[in-house]
């Protein structure tokens, strides 16, 4: 739960960051500006599902979050490769990532979101 809340807040004071910075100062590409910022703001909603879940005990973020970490791995990945490579933030996206994903899969997660998923 520690490391989802995490991704969260990192997600969300990255949409917040590119706001300011598409209110602030001029893009060389408006649209695209703004297509990160509603990205970075449905990822941050889409992680406070997943982490509101895992509060609640429900069985199916576990899947939501095993995925994000794969996503976040490929990121940390990305960001180790090519001319612009920038392993000052890739190798802790991939540290995270895999830390995030042992725990989504390990025997005490599991035993949280097994039937708790009651009728409500």
């Amino acid at each position: 739960m520690v490391v989802v809340a995490a991704e969260f807040l990192g997600v969300l004071a990255l949409g917040i960051l590119l706001l300011v910075e598409v209110l602030t100062a001029p893009a060389a590409s408006p649209g695209t500006a703004i297509a990160l910022v509603v990205l970075a703001g449905l990822v941050a909603f889409a992680l406070g599902a997943v982490l509101f879940g895992i509060w609640r005990g429900r069985a199916w973020v576990r899947a939501a979050a095993v995925v994000f970490q794969v996503l976040l791995f490929a990121v940390g990945v990305g960001a180790l490769q090519g001319a612009l490579a920038q392993p000052g933030w890739g190798w802790p996206l991939i540290a995270v990532a895999v830390l995030g994903f042992v725990l989504a899969v390990a025997r005490p997660t599991a035993a949280w979101l097994s039937g708790r998923d009651e009728a409500s």
